[in-house]
């Protein structure tokens, strides 16, 4: 087992194109860590330059305490899970498997201990004498994290692995791979563009842009305090919604939000952090969670009600996503739980009923529209 530390890392191609920029984490020993963002944001070529299959322009990489930039692949006590499996068609799962054991000159009776060990684990026993082509998806992704775990390596690096198989073997591989780091309990780094698997399989999130970090954090830090807009609109499944907005400090130092009408007292909590910043007046990104928002059928008085019309409903069974047009065409999503909901009112989520939504101030990010940056959490990402 071992850490891995990452230290002004860059890569850079002959054609003078930069697509990592000072790349700088610890992952500690044991930690589950996931890489995450757009194609082409550097996340995959970041895990390569682990792995030794990518040169490091720049910067120091340590696994464990060695500096390892220029260390063989083979050398490295890594292994490395890729997106298309990389099985050999013509020997059995077993051979595969066994295959890098064979090439360190394990002796048999340890291979086959451990080739039948890392079965059991990933439920593939009963599939060792076949050949490749005659399994599934999932049972072949099984067995290409079968031939890593019997190489019992310090760090495992996992890139895209589940990118392509259904959704439904995504989200049977996902709990598998979970139980897996339990019972492997090593050090992963996992590259993936999908937030879902980020957010339920990493201890930590490294979310990259342009070759950025942009935010590393828990899953929880990362969707409760994202860092600037792209992170903000980055995580969350659908995205949160931005408005245009006002922040006013009034004559007291006390803050509020105008937009779409509607004033908001900000919390105790939001004007310490903004005095504290000496946040000026100025113009602002707000933006609120589609979970976080509530629909009214009536505003009642209410003087945060926002009024909207319905543009599109989508019913996806246990809540709705109703998506929503403001007075300024701005659009907003919004997600409503179907349970509780009495006929009257679903037959007024209708396209063109009018509907209001409000929120308090507490689910209120807010982001300064030039910089990006989250005026109360974040700092603007590097460039």
């Amino acid at each position: 087992m071992a850490s891995v530390t990452l230290k002004h890392i860059k890569k850079t191609y002959d054609n003078k194109v930069t697509v990592v920029h000072d790349f700088n984490l610890e992952i500690k020993d044991k930690e589950f860590v996931v890489f995450v963002g757009p194609s082409g944001c550097g996340k995959s070529t970041t895990l390569r330059m682990v792995a030794g299959l990518e040169d490091i322009t720049g910067g120091e990489l340590y696994i464990g305490d060695r500096l390892v930039n220029d260390v063989e692949p083979k050398d490295r006590d890594i292994a490395m899970v890729f997106q298309n499996y990389a099985l050999y068609p013509h020997i059995t799962v077993y051979e595969n498997m066994a295959f890098p054991l064979r090439l360190r000159k394990i002796g048999s009776e340890e291979i086959h201990r451990r080739v039948c060990e890392a079965a059991e684990i990933l439920g593939i026993t009963e599939y060792l004498g076949r050949k490749p082509k005659a399994l599934s998806g999932g049972q072949r992704q099984r067995v290409a994290i079968g031939r890593a775990i019997v190489r019992d390596p310090a760090v495992f690096l996992m890139d895209e692995p589940l990118s392509n198989l259904d959704a439904k073997l995504r989200n049977q591989m996902r709990a598998e791979i979970i139980l897996l780091r339990k019972r492997v309990d090593t050090t992963f780094i996992y590259v993936t563009h999908d937030q879902t698997e980020a957010m339920t399989l990493g201890d930590r999130i490294v979310i990259m842009k342009d070759g950025w970090i942009q935010q590393c954090g828990t899953p929880q830090e990362v969707f409760d305090t994202p860092s600037n807009l792209f992170v903000a609109g980055f995580i969350g499944s659908p995205q949160m919604n931005f408005l245009k907005a006002e922040l006013t400090a009034d004559y007291s130092g006390s803050y509020h939000v105008s937009v779409l009408g509607v004033d908001i007292p900000l919390n105790p909590d939001q004007n310490s952090a903004l005095y504290a910043k000496e946040t000026p007046s100025q113009a602002i990104t707000l933006g609120v969670r589609p979970e976080h928002t509530t629909v009214l059928f009536e505003a009642n008085g209410d003087p945060a009600a926002i009024p909207c019309t319905v543009r599109v409903n989508e019913m996806m069974g246990s809540e709705l996503h109703l998506h929503l047009v403001s007075c300024n065409d701005d659009n907003i999503i919004v997600r409503v739980p179907t349970i509780g909901l009495t006929p009257a009112q679903r037959e007024q989520l209708v396209d063109g009923a009018t509907l209001y939504i409000t929120f308090p101030a507490k689910v209120m990010h807010l982001f300064d529209p030039e910089s990006g940056k989250n005026l109360i959490f974040g700092d603007a990402p590097a460039e």
